[in-house]
């Protein structure tokens, strides 16, 4: 059997329950992991080889020292308190992780970074970032920077596009992260981490995307799986 994969699923506050898009266990399949749900909890199961933080909703600005604007949507906090402390929890113990839009946002608040509210009030962007088009459909490019994780996944390929559901951005980097991509804009499209051996977050949605490119990042988090397994 392949990596067992830990994916955080998302939580409604009004029907009590908990959810995930299939698009993130066909992707973990399809790499050849073995996908399975992780609810909060005090610590990680020793079985588990590889964390993927899925995409949600806002989170909330109190735990990165903010006051919320009014422009902050609906937050979770039961998966709020869990995912940051799963974070903290699975770099303590090198295990690797895949964060995907609200994921890498979770990451880079986990390392002491922030994120921006809301990018229309925040930032003078007017690129748009949450798509009026199919899941899977690319609508902005991305340029990557070289010498990074990314980089080296996509053979230092410089630019690319991808799909974009998020109204929030990471703002100030948490410790030892580095930007991988950027926007048009300047805002920050995916982080890595320079010590550990896969830490990755991406704002687009990969698992979504059936292209060469997302299949060889859901390739790479699955080879870092396996070899944290053996």
């Amino acid at each position: 059997m392949g990596p067992i994969i830990g994916i955080t699923p998302d939580y409604d506050n009004i029907s009590n329950r908990y959810k995930v898009h299939e698009d993130y266990v066909s992707a973990v399949k399809d790499g050849g992991g073995y996908p399975i749900l992780l609810f909060p909890q005090l610590s990680i199961p020793a079985f588990i080889d590889g964390i993927i933080l899925s995409g949600g909703g806002d989170i909330d600005p109190l735990l990165f020292d903010e006051e919320p604007l009014k422009e902050s949507g609906e937050i979770t906090p039961q998966r709020d308190h869990f995912e940051l402390a799963l974070c903290k929890a699975a770099l303590e113990k090198n295990i690797p992780i895949l964060g995907i839009c609200r994921g890498m946002q979770v990451m880079n608040i986990a390392l002491g970074g922030t994120i921006y509210q809301d990018i229309s009030v925040q930032t003078n962007s007017s690129l748009k970032h949450n798509q009026q088009a199919p899941r899977p459909y690319a609508t902005h490019s991305i340029w990557i920077e070289q010498s990074t994780l990314l980089a080296a996944l996509w053979r230092n390929k410089e630019k690319t596009t991808v799909n974009s559901f998020h109204h929030q951005a990471v703002a100030q980097l948490g410790k030892g992260l580095r930007v991988c991509a950027r926007s048009q804009d300047g805002l920050v499209e995916a982080i890595d981490h320079t010590e550990y051996s896969f830490v990755l977050g991406v704002q687009w949605h990969p698992e979504a995307m059936k292209t060469e490119e997302q299949k060889l990042l859901f390739s790479a988090f699955i080879k870092a799986a396996t070899g944290y397994q053996k």
